[in-house]
């Protein structure tokens, strides 16, 4: 999952991290779908200390799924400012497109206005604070990893924050699971080999962003030495249990095709031989029809307070 979205270069382009998001567009509704009740939750969490119609940036902003959730959380306690940010304008747009949708449906219902605005930005060049800071809470979720400076962009973003603000950093958790420990195809165990083949590939995509500088240690660390207060964490649980509906099994095949594209050349041959049947909606094994994949996952939220 979570896996969750996010930037850079123009129209199509593919981002330094090689990966070309706007492919990825219907596979990250999905994902919106899905967690949607999931992030209600964190995002309800993270509004609550806010002073009064807060400005809240969500960068690398996918096609606004934690968006949707922040208007409703900010709509809840009196409206605010959303800005968001993402590189590629597909995405963008659609996030803009859900939140603006968000919020004319919230002021209809309440008196709480909530403004949203978009701003297109690479990160691995633009400071977020010259975007739209400076921001009383900052939200980026597996934005963060993409970039080629980890520390500098967690850095950027800190200095994105308003002074007593809020810097939110969606990065790491669990693994997600979504398929059963025997598939009745191939060897059993073939969700830890893809995960395996899945944390090789992350490896080689750090490794092959022009300018990588490794991040040695945890996101608190790096919070506590960019002088951050009150640092801790939190993780939330996305949990779609078997018998699945049809957009869990829709959102498996599209995960596993993903496994499959990015990673599969790390796979054993019986391996892929097991995943191309898995893929094949004319195959008795085809995972779209089956009642025994799930969605499991687990995200964690590191939080810091700006002095």
């Amino acid at each position: 999952m979570p896996a969750h979205p996010h930037h850079n270069h123009h129209h199509r382009a593919r981002t330094q991290d090689g990966i070309d998001w706007s492919s990825r567009l219907a596979f990250f509704r999905q994902v919106d779908e899905l967690d949607a009740e999931a992030r209600r939750v964190v995002a309800r969490r993270l509004v609550r200390p806010l002073p009064d119609r807060p400005t809240v940036l969500d960068v690398g902003c996918g096609t606004g799924g934690m968006a949707v959730a922040l208007v409703e959380a900010l709509s809840a306690r009196g409206g605010g400012t959303l800005v968001l940010v993402d590189g590629t304008p597909e995405m963008l747009d659609a996030a803009t497109t859900a939140a603006r949708s968000a919020a004319a449906y919230e002021s209809d219902t309440t008196t709480a206005s909530v403004r949203v605005r978009p701003v297109l930005a690479d990160l691995s060049t633009e400071r977020p604070v010259d975007l739209a800071g400076p921001a009383q809470l900052v939200w980026a979720s597996n934005v963060v990893h993409h970039l080629p400076d980890q520390r500098a962009a967690v850095a950027g973003l800190v200095e994105a924050v308003s002074p007593g603000g809020w810097l939110a950093l969606a990065e790491g958790g669990l693994d997600g699971k979504f398929l059963p420990w025997d598939l009745g195809v191939g060897e059993p165990g073939l969700s830890d080999r893809l995960s395996g083949a899945r944390a090789h590939w992350f490896a080689l995509m750090r490794e092959n962003i022009e300018g990588a500088v490794r991040l040695p240690g945890g996101w608190n660390t790096v919070l506590a030495d960019l002088a951050m207060l009150d640092i801790t964490a939190f993780s939330y649980l996305v949990d779609h249990p078997a018998p699945p509906r049809q957009a869990v099994r829709d959102w498996a095949v599209n995960q596993l095709t993903w496994h499959r594209d990015v990673a599969g050349h790390l796979l054993h041959p019986s391996d892929r031989e097991t995943v191309r049947r898995l893929l094949d909606p004319q195959d008795p094994a085809y995972l779209g029809l089956r009642d025994d994949v799930f969605l499991l996952t687990a995200g964690t939220v590191h939080l810091g307070r700006k002095p």
